[in-house]
């Protein structure tokens, strides 16, 4: 049987080391809020996908407001956000059927490429887990006892999302008490002692936090929209 594709998109930002009031995840990049572009790249994959937002409770009727001003067309369910993303993604998959393969992807990550959420769903189905990764282009040090010491680093992959798994699986995992070790949800997932596959990611696939990360996406999708 066809599993129901959903996208969990989590937004809960404030804008502090923007340095602006506004949540990062509403600045405007040509025209228009981050979250919207970010919605729209995962409309582009499958126009069907059933879309989730979660957002913090105090953003949600901002977030209808500019959804009006902007003529947003892009179908999605809202869902009240938790105190942390552990939470956030929780309170997400409450609302969607186990019989799914569930992407949770971050709302400030608006140049997902369409290759890249479409090969996470394509493993995930195979496997029930995926992950987007890049290869790190830096040389990498490790912080230690006496300083610091030099790392091999075709032995580290940077990690991205949207990160997708079997919907069982992944409520599964979302069961378990809340740890500090929980980044992101492949180690939620792999606290069960699931295996996590890795697939290839799309290094402008930025997560928008800084505001040299805004500047950057600004020119990406400046030019991106040139080419289409």
């Amino acid at each position: 049987m066809t599993k129901t594709k959903i996208a969990i998109i989590v937004a809960g930002g404030k804008g502090v080391r923007m340095q602006t009031d506004i949540p990062k995840q509403f600045i405007e990049i040509q025209g228009k809020p981050i979250l919207m572009h970010t919605l729209e790249a995962f409309q582009r994959y499958d126009a069907f996908i059933q879309l989730i937002l979660v957002l913090p409770v105090d953003q949600i009727n901002a977030w209808q407001e500019l959804c009006k001003r902007h003529s947003f067309s892009v179908q999605h369910q809202i869902v009240a956000g938790g105190d942390n993303r552990f939470h956030s993604v929780k309170n997400g998959l409450e609302v969607i059927p186990a019989n799914a393969l569930v992407a949770v992807h971050d709302g400030v990550r608006p140049l997902v490429s369409t290759e890249t959420i479409a090969r996470c769903f394509e493993e995930a189905e195979k496997y029930g887990t995926a992950i987007p990764v890049i290869d790190p282009v830096d040389s990498i040090r490790q912080i230690t006892a006496n300083g610091s010491q030099s790392v091999d680093r075709t032995l580290y992959k940077l990690v991205q999302t949207p990160q997708v798994f079997d919907g069982e699986m992944l409520k599964k995992a979302y069961g378990q008490n809340f740890s500090p070790l929980f980044t992101d949800d492949a180690s939620v997932v792999e606290a069960l002692g699931e295996e996590i596959k890795l697939v290839k990611g799309n290094r402008e696939n930025i997560k928008i936090t800084t505001g040299f990360d805004l500047e950057l996406a600004e020119i990406l999708i400046k030019s991106k929209n040139m080419k289409s």
